[in-house]
């Protein structure tokens, strides 16, 4: 066919008939040579398989609902008139953030630390004695801790006569625990009996719930007749508070980790920190009117330390205790990733909530949105300067805040944090935990409870 074509191109005469068809009938075998020559096989690109985060609620479901429910039980049973209460704070999965970071995180570690076999043990004994309930059984009579024992003898004639102990009731001994090679094969092959959360853990999931309701309660105290008619009332709010820190601290001693106890008493006191940092108008006999911050530089830092004491502490300190009630031990890196973690995300959030706040602001430490307002409009630094007690000074602040790209930086700042928050949790080991610690982080930045 080549050949043809070049003879007939170096020939100047026409072609002929003869050679037309001779043409013809070689460009249809060419034609059906193409045509029968196979459909290139197109190269299919495999697309890896996404990660899919696991909700986060899921997974601590039926923990989250008997911490609910035993709440709701106890703030019920103490007075009637903190019922309405109790369902107003426990009733909305938004309440339950900090339990859930922290059951979250205790199934994340549970198994990572040298003394996760022994707390199994002990776990799994209780269990098989009848003394799954231990945590509930204070080492006090019930009697003395809540009741005021009305028939009670209480002066010294009294004592003269037997008086009647009441019968302790036996309970099985646990056997001691067995080596840890012992221990290992003795728990491996039944992983039922491997517990995925300590009942120590989901007690300390509800400790912490109960602090943050106790400074919910003790925050939105009210200062006008008007304004405290519309909540609860200032009086019940302190006593349910206090209420709320007083079981608390019981419950606490019932852990069985001095550690633990240390950092989850010191949080109440965080709190009471940040608060004094918070208020607008501090007053002392000695001092008089304590200033507001000095410089903008000063405001920042201020804001950053609130909101740790504030927020992020308990968020923070329940992570850590959840991995030692776990059995982590001092110099486990997954305490300080639960750190790391709560202390991330509590910033976070606060910022957050911060925004939300900025569309009706009050006195007090300036947050980060009228902080970054400041940095665009010098006019807001003497107002942060006197926390914003003159009249109409957050009147002017929120008109800034609207002005000013200080919503934005608050949010991708606040997303910076929730990052670093995720970002410690490649330390840990994959699992569905790990996963809905992650999309805890969006839960927190997307405000989607």
């Amino acid at each position: 066919m080549q050949s043809l074509c070049q003879s007939l191109a170096r020939k100047s005469t026409p072609v002929t008939r003869c050679q037309r068809r001779k043409l013809s009938v070689l460009a249809q075998q060419v034609e059906r040579a193409i045509r029968s020559r196979p459909e290139p096989i197109p190269v299919q690109h495999e697309v890896p398989p996404t990660r899919q985060l696991q909700d986060p609620y899921i997974l601590v479901a039926s923990e989250l609902t008997h911490i609910r429910k035993s709440m709701l039980n106890l703030l019920g049973a103490a007075h009637p008139g903190l019922t309405g209460m109790a369902e107003y704070y426990f009733l909305h999965p938004s309440k339950q953030l900090r339990s859930l970071l922290v059951l979250l995180f205790a199934r994340a570690t549970n198994g990572l630390g040298g003394e996760w076999e022994r707390k199994a043990w002990d776990a799994a004994c209780e269990s098989t004695t009848g003394q799954a309930e231990e945590l509930d059984r204070p080492l006090t009579l019930p009697s003395i801790l809540n009741e005021w024992n009305p028939s009670m003898r209480d002066d010294a004639a009294s004592f003269e006569s037997v008086y009647a102990l009441p019968q302790s009731i036996p309970r099985p001994k646990p056997p001691p625990p067995p080596s840890a090679p012992l221990l290992l094969r003795s728990l491996s092959p039944h992983l039922a009996s491997r517990p995925s959360l300590l009942a120590s853990q989901v007690r300390l999931a509800q400790i912490v719930e109960m602090i943050h309701v106790a400074s919910l309660l003790h925050e939105y105290i009210v200062s006008t007749p008007e304004e405290e008619k519309e909540g609860f009332g200032n009086k019940l709010s302190i006593l349910g508070g206090d209420f709320l820190l007083g079981r608390a601290s019981t419950t606490l001693s019932r852990l069985g980790e001095s550690e633990v106890v240390e950092l989850i008493a010191s949080v109440i006191s965080n709190q009471v920190e940040g608060e004094f940092l918070r208020m607008e108008d501090v007053r002392t006999p000695k001092l008089g009117l304590i200033p507001g911050p000095t410089s903008l530089k000063t405001a920042w830092e201020l804001y950053l330390e609130k909101t740790y004491l504030k927020t992020a502490s308990l968020m923070a300190k329940g992570a850590r205790s959840a991995v030692i009630l776990g059995g982590c031990q001092e110099g486990d890196i997954w305490k300080e990733a639960a750190y790391a973690y709560g202390r991330n995300l509590g910033i976070a959030h606060q910022m957050l909530e911060d925004i939300e706040d900025s569309k009706d602001l009050k006195p007090g430490l300036a947050t980060a949105p009228t902080l970054f307002a400041a940095e665009e409009n010098s006019e807001l630094l003497p107002l942060i300067q006197r926390n914003f007690t003159t009249p109409g000074d957050t009147d002017l602040a929120m008109n800034c805040i609207q002005n000013t790209s200080a919503i934005e930086r608050t949010h991708l700042l606040a997303q910076a944090y929730a990052d670093k928050a995720r970002d410690v949790l490649h330390l840990l080991p994959d699992s569905d935990s790990k996963l809905g610690l992650e999309a805890l982080t969006e839960v927190v930045m997307n405000r989607t409870w």
